[in-house]
């Protein structure tokens, strides 16, 4: 897959581009929904003896047009974004750079560059899809602003038990620890990534050492509680139990800073500073205080269990 970064105005020349067709949207998490789209896309392509093609932006549209500048936290952050995309058998990424000038541009002027100028000969998107200024462009009226240089098809709502699929739910789905769902709206576990760094070795101490995982910042991370996971290191996926809580810091005691501990089953290998992926399957319980370490210990074996039992079972 050819990966295009293009900031406003972009400087490709359509006659240096291959027909194209082309799936838009900002295919955050690149759920089942957005699937669809991109498969339609590619279909069509393949059908027309042309190259198919996906346009996204970065960083999220609300980051520009917002009151406040917010940080997002994102189901896929770019380059999973890149890779789930390039997954599913796509030619070509265009990877717009939102800006404040981007936004301005009417929707006329939209197509004219991003969508003619790119040599596209038919453009996919979901049915919501808006496009220029305020959004003010719709799949309703891409006809109207193609000028008769390519046709276009809105691909329907795609729904589960009877709800639309999409990036906003998946968000929720996370925020209340239902990973289960979550994985069944994306088509896979939900992922994160981040780093192995030293932790207090509290887990240590009580015979459940864990891997602290400092999660990557752009990365959304589900509600607190204990998890059964599986984690990757040096390549490997390995089974284990993971507690997300917020502790409070040692600086400021009333800020309370995010913890992701995953006591992996049967491993014995020193790994700070290794590269992790955590892929959740389901939540065990939520966040408790124990009146002491016993009570701990045995809560931790019965979540170990418990994870172990779901594995055996599901996995």
């Amino acid at each position: 897959m050819k990966v295009c970064m293009l900031h406003h105005p972009h400087n490709l020349q359509k006659n240096d581009l291959p027909l194209l067709v082309m799936a838009l949207g900002f295919f955050d998490g690149v759920h089942t929904g957005h699937q669809q789209v991109i498969r339609a896309a590619i279909e069509k392509a393949k059908e027309q003896g042309m190259k198919s093609a996906v346009m996204t932006f970065d960083p999220h549209p609300s980051v520009v047009l917002g009151h406040k500048h917010k940080q997002i936290k994102y189901i896929t952050p770019l380059d999973e974004k890149i890779k789930r995309i390039e997954s599913l058998g796509v030619d070509y990424l265009f990877i717009v750079r939102f800006t404040s000038d981007f936004a301005a541009l009417e929707p006329q002027q939209f197509v004219d560059d991003y969508i003619i100028g790119l040599h596209v000969q038919h453009v996919v998107a979901g049915f919501d899809y808006t496009y220029g200024r305020l959004g003010k462009g719709t799949m309703e009226t891409i006809p109207f602003h193609s000028r008769g240089a390519f046709t276009s098809i809105a691909v329907d709502k795609f729904e589960h038990n009877e709800e639309k699929v999409s990036s906003t739910k998946i968000r929720q789905l996370l925020s209340e620890g239902n990973v289960e769902e979550a994985a069944r709206l994306l088509g896979r576990p939900y992922e994160v990534k981040g780093t192995v760094i030293h932790g207090d070795k509290r887990g240590r101490k009580i015979g459940f050492p864990t891997a602290n995982i400092e999660v990557n910042e752009d990365d959304l991370v589900p509600e607190s509680g204990v998890y059964a996971v599986k984690i990757k290191v040096k390549g490997k996926w390995h089974n284990g139990v993971c507690n997300i809580g917020y502790r409070p810091t040692f600086k400021h005691p009333d800020e309370h800073r995010l913890s992701v501990e995953v006591h992996i089953f049967n491993f014995q290998l020193s790994i700070y500073g290794e590269e992790a992926a955590i892929q959740w399957y389901v939540r065990l319980r939520g966040e408790q205080k124990f009146d002491g370490i016993e009570a701990l210990v045995t809560q931790i074996d019965k979540d170990k269990q418990a994870a172990i039992t779901y594995f055996e079972k599901y996995a």
